[in-house]
């Protein structure tokens, strides 16, 4: 992964639209976030509809993996717990 440990926002620079709707990432960015050449960005609206977040496509995979597996988890207490309300009737 890239250099960057802090979890603090961090200002980069800026970047132009060209005529074909391309921006370039900035040096600093690209180094920080270890982006290169040929990785896939996925593009996301912010909140509200008025900012745009960008991240690497294997972070949002990971991401997904991440929150499925405590999903499982989640559901396998529900269970447990809903399993030993039951036998508590009994």
């Amino acid at each position: 992964m890239g250099k960057r440990h802090s979890h603090e926002p961090e200002f980069f620079g800026s970047a132009t639209v060209g005529e074909r709707g391309q921006i370039v990432v900035p040096a600093g960015a690209r180094q920080a976030l270890d982006i290169k050449p040929g990785d896939k960005l996925l593009i996301f609206s912010g909140l509200h509809g008025n900012a745009l977040s960008v991240m690497k496509s294997e972070q949002v995979t990971e991401f997904v993996s991440r929150a499925m597996e405590r999903l499982s988890k989640i559901e396998e207490l529900a269970r447990e717990q809903g399993d030993s309300a039951k036998e508590e009737e009994r």
